[in-house]
């Protein structure tokens, strides 16, 4: 869809409405180039895991205008110091500033220069993936299918604003104001349920799409994506576990207005191998040194404790899915509260949910307690990010109020990110984008409170249950 079009677009729809679309416009790109590439197929020896991998990697669902050269211009954009620093670096350093700003990474296997949460279409646009959420590192690892703590959309949302702004081609994209429609509060968050029901309502029953003039009410929350090694383990998908597992369920964030009931059809195909990718990927092992006489002791306090809603591990390990109350598991409501019954009734009866045939779980009592394999790797802890390490979810009256991360640094000893602990946002931390590197506890959606089940153990047995979780 052409800039100008998707202007015409905005005008029919209210200024919410409008400030969604842009938002999504921005995120993608998609206003204004056609998808390059999608006619490139993988090679016909590959299982269908391995082509659900190819896929992510180099078939683009969106359009684009979002060129590799705007990339890496947009560093004149930031503000002081950082523009200064960037100016006076090479070409490969100034790189390396823009990834870390973004919260991208290069993958090395990849062979190609291009981030891993990104697609290059054959026009030099790059074009959005799934892991620009489900693509992260972990002590400076990369690691694909592990959630992307660093990701900052926002961050990107608003340099490419200042950067059309500043060379006059705003209107390749929209003709109203700054989007109102947060990405992410936080560096590692996002606010992406909200997108599934922004697009959804634009949307009937076969897909069609059909422009309203309001949408529903939105409680825009932070999010911290899951880790896709689990999901072979599950029968629901989400935080709330509403969502039976199917390829189909993977597939509502392509509802843009220019992707029509035809290229959901033709994408299918894509999705189910993508799924069997999903399902395939493993665990990956905890690097360091591991006691494991304390972890034997540590599994013996676990299937105690916390085993009736996270599980068993290893030979005859069971998983019971257990969607806890949210009162009782007593950790921030937002991200509950924001799909409403009437909301996860219309995934079923939708394309996604092959009108019927997956039945939802309308009415969830709260969170399912989530597999806890690959733990170590996956902090931030609890659905919304807001535990840094496995030590301060099990003392919970030690969590900090605010905290900021590094950018490669693990904590072995207390099992997760490394980050720096304060009582308040530092008042010299006045742009959005230096805000946004401090995780602050106090805002609605990102408490850091709950979840004190691991109260049950003494102080011995706490230590030996974390050194447990890092042989998962």
């Amino acid at each position: 869809m052409r800039g100008l079009a998707l202007c015409r677009l905005l005008r029919r729809v209210s200024q919410p409405a409008s400030q969604v679309l842009i938002a999504i416009a921005l995120l993608t790109g998609a206003a204004v180039s056609a998808v390059a590439g999608d006619l490139e197929v993988p090679d016909p020896g590959l299982s269908p895991a391995e082509r659900g991998y190819w896929f992510l990697l180099n078939r683009p669902y969106f359009n684009s205008d979002f060129k590799e050269a705007t990339f890496d211009e947009l560093w004149t954009v930031w503000e002081e110091p950082v523009r200064s620093e960037a100016e006076k670096a090479d070409g490969t350093t100034r790189r390396k500033l823009a990834l870390s700003r973004y919260g991208l990474m290069e993958l090395p296997a990849r062979g190609s220069n291009v981030p891993l949460q990104y697609v290059a279409a054959s026009n030099g646009g790059w074009v959005t993936n799934c892991f620009s959420c489900h693509g992260g590192k972990v002590a400076g690892r990369v690691i694909p299918g592990l959630p992307n703590s660093h990701v900052a959309l926002e961050n990107m949302r608003e340099d490419l604003y200042r950067y059309l702004e500043k060379h006059g081609r705003l209107d390749e994209l929209a003709d109203s104001g700054m989007p109102g429609v947060p990405l992410g509060g936080s560096n590692g968050t996002t606010n992406s349920v909200i997108f599934g029901i922004a697009l959804g309502s634009q949307r009937d029953l076969l897909l069609n799409y059909v422009p309203r003039k309001t949408f529903p009410k939105m409680l825009h929350h932070d999010h911290d994506a899951p880790p896709w090694w689990n999901v072979k383990h599950k029968k629901m998908l989400y935080a709330d576990g509403f969502a039976p597992k199917a390829h189909r369920a993977l597939m509502p964030f392509l509802m843009l207005p220019q992707t029509g009931p035809e290229k959901f059809k033709a994408w299918e195909p894509d999705f189910k191998d993508i799924l069997a990718y999903i399902e395939s990927i493993e665990a990956p092992e905890y690097p360091f040194s591991i006691d494991r006489d304390l972890a034997a002791r540590g599994q013996v306090a676990f299937n105690r404790v916390c085993a009736e809603c996270h599980g068993t591990y290893g030979e005859g390990g069971e998983y019971p899915e257990r969607n806890v109350d949210i009162e009782e598991v007593a950790t921030d409501p937002l991200r509950f509260q924001a799909l409403s019954p009437l909301a996860r009734g219309g995934h079923q009866i939708s394309w996604f949910g092959e009108h019927g045939k997956h039945k939802v779980n309308q009415y969830p009592a709260g969170y399912v307690a989530p597999p806890l394999d690959g733990v170590w790797a996956s902090g931030p802890y609890l659905h919304n990010g807001s535990v840094p390490t496995l030590w301060h979810l099990f003392h919970a009256d030690k969590r900090p109020v605010v905290w900021t991360r590094s950018e490669d640094g693990y904590d072995p000893a207390r099992v997760g990110v490394e980050v720096t602990e304060l009582a308040d946002v530092p008042a010299e931390a006045d742009l959005p984008v230096e805000r946004r590197r401090y995780f602050d506890t106090r805002i609605p959606g990102k408490s850091a409170a709950g979840h004190e089940f691991p109260e049950q153990l003494n102080e011995d047995e706490k230590t030996a249950v974390i050194e447990y979780l890092k042989t998962l």
